[in-house]
Order: C-alpha cells, then structure tokens, then sequence
C-alpha cells in the first residue's frame, strides 16, 4: 500500500485523500501515558507480495477471495466509501492478521472513519510487521486526537532517527506541532515548524501544507504580517489549497 495515507493532519488542510478528514479530532479525552512500543527492527530490502502471504496462510481458493476483498476495498478507498472498504477489510485482517497490507489499509479506513483507538491498533500491527515508517504521520495524529502526547513525540523520534523520505518527515512535522498547539504551546508549536524552513522556489504538496500550518499558527499569535505573507505565498502556488487565499485577504 505504501505512502498512501502520509498526509495526516487534523485542522489543517492538504490536497492528498487523507487530509480532508482529520479536522473532527479535536478535543477528544487526554492520556499522557505511552505504549511500551517495541523498536523499529531492521527492514528486509523484500517485500512480499499479499497473493503469496493469502496463499500460504489460508490456501488457494480462499486466498484469492481474500485477495479480491483487498482489492475491491482499495478502490472502495479510492472512492471515499469507507464503510464499504472496512466491511471488506474486516474478515481479511481476521483471518490473515500477518498481512501488513490488510493492517495498513484497515487502519487507513478506520483513521478516515474517526475511529481513533481502532485505527491505532491496526497501524501499530503494521509498524510491528513490517519496521515502516510510511504511516507514522496518520498514526501520530489518532495518538494525537486520543491526546496521547508521548505517543506522538515518540513517533516523531523515530521518524528522526529512520530518516525517511522528506515528504513523510514534513507530514510528521505538522503532526508533532499540532499536538503542542493543542496543548497552548502555540510558541512550541511555531517553532517546530519554522526549524529549518525556506520558502522552496518548487515546493510539493507538503511543503505548502506545512507553510499552511504556520501560517495559521502565526495567525493565531498575533503576527498578522507574517500569516498574510504565508498565505499569500500558498495561495499563489496552490489556488486549490483550502482557503488561503480567503485567509489572506481576510488579514489585509
């Protein structure tokens, strides 16, 4: 499945499918506490197909109704019906539950659906499974809208310490300073993202996103000239992005 789920940000907006629905995760119960998370192990250069592991789990014929069941709730993801996609899902990651392809888009839908707790413990089976990072932005974000604080920074570090591609390191950026802003550290949280930013002459989806973020963190200090000029500049890369062009006028 991949990179499919990387843009995970609650309140702030993005172009990528995952994005639209994360903004309902505000103020949900607070726990400071962390899982014992084992550690990342070393990743195998392999990837195994999911014919092969449906095949050698539950044999021939079922592993190919199995496999379509995948299928068709890849597309019923595609196509935003996630109930769908979850009811085809569910008897997948049941009967297979080492199938990290299952895992991973399972715990995509149920992220999509809101359904924080559920969705955590499919993405942690996935991170346990296959030692990826690719997901760890969405995951951070449903620790985060559980207020699982050390979860997050936790994540956050092992994204530091994996190096992974920059468009996953920024998504986790945006994750880790939303969850300061969530707890009044709006200051923590511009700094977070301010670390090491330049406006690129080229930027990727990401790069707007974050600028988005800081730009409304700005905003919400009180330094009007500063969230004018971000806006302004995604605005003007990314006329589609959300309301930046609205947010800039508004702050003229």
């Amino acid at each position: 499945m991949g990179s499919a789920a990387s843009s995970s940000k609650r309140g702030l907006p993005g172009a990528e499918a995952l994005a639209r629905s994360a903004s309902a995760a505000v103020g949900r119960a607070r726990s400071p506490s962390a899982r014992r998370r084992k550690p990342l192990r070393r990743r195998s250069a392999r990837v195994e197909d999911p014919a092969d592991v449906l095949s050698r789990a539950v044999g021939g014929a079922r592993s190919r109704v199995l496999l379509n069941r995948l299928r068709r709730a890849a597309r019923d993801f595609e196509a935003e019906r996630f109930d769908d996609a979850r009811r085809q899902l569910r008897p997948v990651v049941r009967e297979v539950p080492e199938l990290a392809d299952g895992r991973e888009l399972l715990g995509i839908v149920l992220y999509r659906l809101g359904r924080w707790s559920e969705a955590v413990e499919q993405l942690e089976k996935f991170r346990e499974l296959t030692s990826s990072t690719e997901q760890h932005p969405v995951l951070a974000d449903c620790h985060r809208a559980l207020g699982r604080w050390a979860d997050v920074e936790e994540l956050w570090a092992e994204l530091g310490a994996e190096s992974p591609r920059a468009e996953i390191v920024t998504e986790g950026r945006i994750v880790l300073a939303g969850a300061k802003a969530d707890r009044g550290d709006v200051a923590g949280a511009i700094a977070t993202l301010e670390h090491r930013w330049r406006k690129p002459d080229r930027p990727r989806t990401d790069q707007l996103r974050r600028a988005y973020a800081l730009a409304d963190l700005y905003d919400r200090a009180g330094k009007t000239t500063r969230a004018r000029e971000l806006f302004k500049w995604v605005a003007y890369h990314d006329s589609e992005l959300a309301d930046a062009a609205a947010r800039a006028r508004a702050l003229s």
